[in-house]
């Protein structure tokens, strides 16, 4: 029953966050970027194309949840340019391959780099820039962001 109860709550989600977006986005962003289910995720079909943000939570009403994709979907764009994908895990009762693996207490973010290793894990919402930040510091974003821009050497 959780799980039916979950399931229209992401629909609706995955179809207001392009809405929040405080400056306009080409639907090619939006498709990238739009909220993954835990439990549809495969780690060897994403690895190495997109960088995960992980959101964590005991259920999609906790206010550090609803929160925390607020403060996201700001950042909708620069996410998007950056390949992330956003995975929800609002249901520690059926837990997912990546519940399992990373073992979240309550609400958590995690930010993981295209090769999967867990990079950063925050106990509280964080701000969509300071998440831009961090993924701009990590290895292989700086080698891709020089790949771009040669010139940046």
């Amino acid at each position: 029953m959780q799980r039916l109860a979950r399931r229209p709550f992401l629909a609706v989600l995955a179809l207001a966050l392009p809405a929040l977006l405080s400056h306009p986005a080409r639907a090619e962003e939006v498709i990238a970027f739009s909220p993954v289910d835990a439990a549809d995720v495969v780690e060897a079909d994403l690895l190495y194309t997109l960088r995960p943000v992980i959101v964590f939570a005991d259920s999609p009403n906790d206010p550090a949840f609803i929160r925390q994709l607020e403060l996201l979907s700001r950042y909708h764009a620069d996410l998007a340019a950056r390949d992330v994908i956003l995975i929800l895990d609002t249901d520690p009762a059926n837990p997912s391959a990546l519940r399992k693996k990373l073992r979240p207490r309550g609400f958590s973010l995690v930010l993981m780099d295209k090769d999967w290793k867990p990079s950063i894990r925050k106990p509280l919402p964080w701000d969509g820039r300071e998440i831009i930040n961090s993924i701009d510091k990590m290895p292989i974003a700086r080698t891709e962001a020089l790949e771009k821009n040669p010139a940046g050497r």
